[in-house]
């Protein structure tokens, strides 16, 4: 059969005049229009909005319930003919049939269309028919098949016959449009979408309304009915499908694939039926939940899909309607708006979840964008990130689109998506636990685009003068507060004392301000902070993966005979390689969009801005970086600060510290003096703070602002911390403060840490000692607060004391195992152990060195500034023997046992650590003090020891010989002084027991009642109380102060020594007259 001649698609059968005049009534009624009769002519319907009232919702429900209330039942026999006929002879026509198949309706005609000569005044009658005709594709004319431009007509025979009946010429009409419009939408075949005809209908009565020119009220009003009935059918077509006797289909009776496509496309929903819609929505209760459930349907298909996918046209949509407040307040509504039952939930389940849940940390897209990561070199992975940065910078500029028109679109929508954001952080606490399960919180992807979101937010208030800070209240969470802290741990109180604070709740309503700023606050807490600690985990999981499988390929050989064992083992090893690879793409991914460097930026703002609010809540003051701050805070501390969350601080530290290591160009324009203020501040007032770590993350930010960056030499900070007059009147005294009490945190690694934080202090002294101010804040503070000095000295050669101790005494240990691994023969199993042992003792040998090095170099910077300071009676014994006894590890016999493989690499240099302890030697040579206690050292004074390190400074150069000759002359010195002992020990020998220091067993020269009764030398105590604040006897806390001076004993032993000193120079008077 030629496929002209086949039959065109069945359609479904018309109604019969009864029903489509109770369906017209019904309709007109819904239409808001008069139920005008079919045998009226020429009269236009009441302007919109007039006629009778609009039924109450779920009044017209279904098509079959007309006005009798009885289901109209339909009749065969008034049919749409749409069989093909006869065309008249000389239309020029080639097909066979006449009558058109409504699908062919937009089908241009293969014959063009005579050219109309246009008459000097078309009767407003042929303009209505001719225009309704082009605009919905039908006519009531038998003897036309196509419109004006071409397009295929669909027959009307119902009408047609109508009008015949009335005597009424075949032309189209606004008073018989309804009915021509059911007729043709009637016609539409069953298996597509009502829509599809009806809303090109509507375009092109909106591009014939454009088109209209001159002043013409009678076309104009023409078309704007046409324009009114067409997109009330347009609603009815999809709210009401019963009224075109057709079955509801929820795959036609929807918006969604209209607002997926372009609004430009043919098919796809245009800006100006959606302006229609929102104006028409106060007349039309069905027009909102329209709207809105397209679009949470649209929402649960993005849920479905990933960055890899087509994702883009759902966005769009969402971005059309982000143009119409009144779509957005009506969406704020829905109930699946904020409907999660979970944090993965929210992902999900809610209107936004979805679009922000796209993201390229998705698992199934980060190893798209970084397929075999194993094989990938650094240049393929920073374009595989930078390409990454790229499409998450433009789907984030979209939600930042939509979420700002949330904003603006009035109070409602403003609050609700509030409300949600709110949501997001109160349900995502475990995504700062030591073991995140990802099945019980949000995704990193997701919770990177809600931070980044907020941030953008933030930006109109985040001026560079901070103007605006005053408006954050710090009384937020006071004020039923939409972000929940209720379970953080806070900067310096209890669960008890917070709790106590903010059930005294305070009247009134947070500004918008105040409300994003703690919204942000806390999603960089949960969102990019925990990001980057998942970064950090990767990291280990992947080296953990790395020697797992390293070790199985160890393994292999031995399994060579085994194939059974061998296949297991590469089982094992394919899934230990996938794991190991997916690691490795996300490690990646999160990395590429930490480091994206826009949004760093404006994070680093948000954290400027953090720290002056946090300065100014805690100073009580209005403190901004060009005004001063006083410190120390005051003693009371405000309970809106000590409640606070702890991670208001511990973001701030977080985020500089990551920029620091990662991306610091961003930070050299980005940074200004109030983070100097702020480490300062609570190093100084480090009661304020709770958290030891927080503490001392606060050096290690002012540590990592001293790396050298591009052009500065000391660094973003150093600068800063140099010249600026705040960090030169409390830089110094701050970090000493904390070097002490860093000595004990109460932690379980307190020990160990105290040695990188001091580490870090010396580099921060190192990178601002070039201004003499520092130096006279130290020779001040060694005068007027002599015991803080002292306790920071005693440290000081405490730390010096243990890390050399600890460094040196290492390469003995490490020359020996390197010894014996160079023994031939030795078995496989024997050598991993000497190698696992060797690997263990170079690693200490090289923390303890580098602290060695840096504790030295510290020593030598402070006793050439300020010798006296360190020759006090309570330093200068402890002193004089740590620098005797590494002398003699360095340069006498132990020497030897020194001597290891490649000493640089354990940053052991011998030509450099002996020089600098040869230099406080020298820098403390005017003192006799000194001099004395290095010649009473019995332990590890030597005089060969003093000797060979002369012979070793001139035989290697180590010394200029200005430098040679000092120290020859200041062992001269240490001999003379020697002897001089000597001869007053064996004066002094024999002392009387009451007369010797119960601890040290030294003869005491000012001894001290202690609050136990023993009695001990002044000295010997205040040594102990340096490092432990109790009586030695009882455990008993106490200072210096509880001591009480013995003056009777003082006085009885000063008695004896002068009688010994006497009877002394009596036997050498002796002595001397017998020689004679």
């Amino acid at each position: 059969m030629d496929p002209s001649e086949q039959p065109p698609p069945a359609t479904p059968d018309a109604p019969d005049r009864e029903t489509m005049e109770a369906i017209r009534r019904r309709r007109m009624e819904k239409l808001g229009g008069p139920s005008a009769s079919p045998t009226s002519e020429g009269a236009l319907p009441t302007p919109e909005g007039a006629g009778t009232a609009r039924p109450a919702p779920g009044s017209l429900n279904s098509a079959e319930k007309v006005s009798d209330g009885k289901k109209p039942s339909p009749v065969a026999k008034p049919k749409i003919n749409v069989s093909p006929a006869t065309a008249p002879q000389g239309t020029g026509i080639m097909s066979a049939s006449r009558k058109r198949s409504v699908t062919q309706v937009d089908t241009p005609s293969a014959t063009p269309p005579r050219k109309q000569h246009p008459q000097k005044e078309e009767p407003i009658e042929d303009y209505a028919d001719r225009m309704l005709v082009n605009i919905f594709k039908v006519t009531v004319d038998p003897s036309r098949e196509v419109d004006s431009t071409g397009h295929s007509l669909t027959y009307l025979p119902n009408l047609a016959q109508e009008l015949a009946d009335e005597d009424a010429p075949p032309k189209l009409s606004i008073d018989r449009l309804e009915e021509a419009i059911m007729e043709g939408a009637t016609a539409w075949p069953a298996d597509r979408p009502l829509f599809d005809y009806l809303l090109p209908c509507w375009k092109r009565a909106i591009r014939a309304i454009r088109l209209l020119r001159g002043p013409s009220p009678q076309k104009q009003e023409i078309l704007k009915e046409a324009r009114r009935l067409c997109f009330s059918n347009c609603i009815f077509a999809v709210t009401m499908p019963e009224l075109f006797s057709r079955e509801p289909n929820p795959q036609h009776d929807t918006l969604v694939p209209y607002l997926l496509r372009e609004v430009e496309h043919e098919n796809g929903l245009c800006m100006d039926f959606i302006g229609e819609a929102i104006t028409r929505m106060d007349e039309d209760d069905t027009i909102a939940p329209l709207f809105t459930k397209a679009m949470a349907d649209i929402s649960a298909k993005l849920s479905t899909l990933s960055m890899n996918d087509d994702y883009k046209p759902y966005v769009n949509a969402l971005l059309t309607y982000s143009r119409f407040p009144r779509l957005l307040n009506a969406l704020a509504e829905y109930p699946c708006f904020q409907m999660a039952q979970s944090a993965p939930g929210i992902e999900k389940n809610t209107i936004l979840g979805p679009f922000f849940r796209i993201s390229p940390l998705q698992p199934e897209v980060c190893t798209v964008y970084f397929a075999g990561p194993r094989t990938m070199d650094k240049g393929r992975i920073q374009g595989s990130q930078t390409a990454l940065q790229m499409t998450l910078g433009t789907h984030q500029t979209d939600l930042r689109t939509i979420v700002n028109a949330f904003v603006r679109a009035g109070p409602l929508a403003k609050n609700k998506i509030l409300d949600w954001f709110a949501y997001i952080m109160n349900v995502n606490h475990k995504r700062r636990a030591i073991q995140v399960d990802p099945r019980e919180v949000s995704s990193d992807g997701f919770m990177m685009n809600v931070t980044v979101i907020l941030d953008y937010l933030c930006e109109p208030f985040m001026d560079t003068t901070f103007s605006k800070v005053s408006r954050i209240d710090v009384n937020y969470f006071r004020r039923n507060p939409r972000v929940d802290i209720k379970e953080e741990t806070k900067l310096n109180a209890d669960q008890s004392q917070s709790d106590a604070f903010y059930a005294k709740k305070l009247d009134g309503e947070s500004n918008f301000i105040t409300e994003v700023f703690f919204l942000t606050l806390a999603a960089h807490h949960y969102g990019s902070e925990a990001a980057n600690s998942k970064m950090k985990n990767l990291e280990k999981d992947i080296k953990f993966y790395e020697k797992n499988l390293a070790m199985m390929e160890l393994e292999r050989p031995k399994l060579a005979n085994r194939p059974d064992q061998l296949r297991l083992l590469e089982e094992t090893v394919k899934r230990h390689t996938a794991v190991l690879e997916r690691a490795m793409a996300m490690r990646y991914a999160i990395e590429g969009v930490l480091l994206e460097q826009k949004m760093q930026s404006r994070s680093l703002q948000f954290m400027r801005y953090v720290t002056v609010w946090l300065l100014r809540v805690a100073s009580q003051s209005e403190y901004t970086p060009d005004k001063p701050l006083r410190l120390p805070l005051p003693k009371n501390q405000p309970e809106a600060f000590s409640c606070l969350p702890e991670y208001a601080l511990q973001d701030i530290v977080d985020n500089f510290k990551f920029v620091f290591r990662y991306i610091p160009q961003i930070i050299i324009s980005a940074v200004g003096d109030e983070m100097v203020a702020l480490c300062l501040t609570f190093l100084e007032s480090s009661e304020y703070v709770r958290n030891p770590y927080l503490k001392s993350s606060l050096v290690s930010l002012l540590f990592h602002g001293t790396w050298p960056t591009y052009h500065l030499k000391k660094g973003v900070l150093g600068d800063i911390m140099t010249s600026t007059k705040f960090a030169n009147e409390y830089l110094l005294h701050a970090v000493m403060k904390f070097y002490i009490e860093c000595e004990s945190t109460g932690t379980s690694t307190q020990f160990y840490d105290k040695f990188n934080i001091r580490y870090e202090i010396f580099q921060v002294i190192k990178c601002v000692w070039s201004n003499d101010i520092y130096k006279q804040q130290l020779t001040q503070a060694s005068k007027t607060d002599r015991s803080f000095f002292v306790r920071f000295v005693n440290l000081l050669m405490n730390d010096a004391t243990y890390v050399l101790d600890e460094g040196l005494g290492k390469f003995p240990k490490i020359h020996d195992l390197q010894t014996k691994l160079r023994v031939p023969g030795l078995s496989q199993q024997d050598r991993e152990k000497l190698e696992e042992e060797l690997r263990t003792a170079e690693g200490q040998a090289t923390s303890f060195m580098q602290l060695a090095n840096e504790t030295v170099r510290m020593m030598n910077l402070f006793t050439s500034t300020l010798s006296e300071a360190f020759t006090m009676p309570e330093i200068v014994g402890r002193l004089a023997g740590m620098l005797d006894y590494n002398l003699e590890i360095l340069t006498g016999p132990k020497s030897k046992t020194l001597k290891v493989d490649n000493a640089e690499k354990y940053y052991f240099n011998p030509k450099t650590l002996l020089p600098e302890i040869v230099d406080i030697y020298l820098n403390l040579a005017s003192s006799a003090a000194f001099i004395e206690a290095v010649a009473g050292d019995g332990r590890s004074y030597k005089v060969e020891t003093m000797n060979a390190t002369g012979y070793i400074l001139r035989t290697k150069n180590l010394k200029d010989p200005q430098h040679l000759e000092a120290w020859e002359a200041l062992c001269k010195k240490f001999e003379i002084t020697k002897a001089e002992i000597d001869r007053a020990e064996l004066d002094f020998d024999d002392a009387p027991p009451e007369f010797e220091d119960e601890l040290m067993g030294i003869l005491m020269k000012d001894p001290v009642i202690l609050p136990s009764k023993h009695i001990l030398d002044r000295s010997t105590i205040v040594q102990h109380l340096l490092s432990d604040p109790k009586d030695p006897y009882t455990r008993q806390p106490m200072t210096i102060d509880d001591v009480v001076p013995d003056d009777a004993l003082r006085e009885r032993i000063e008695k004896w020594k002068e009688e010994r000193r006497a009877k002394a120079r009596a036997a050498v008077a002796v002595a001397m007259d017998t020689t004679e």
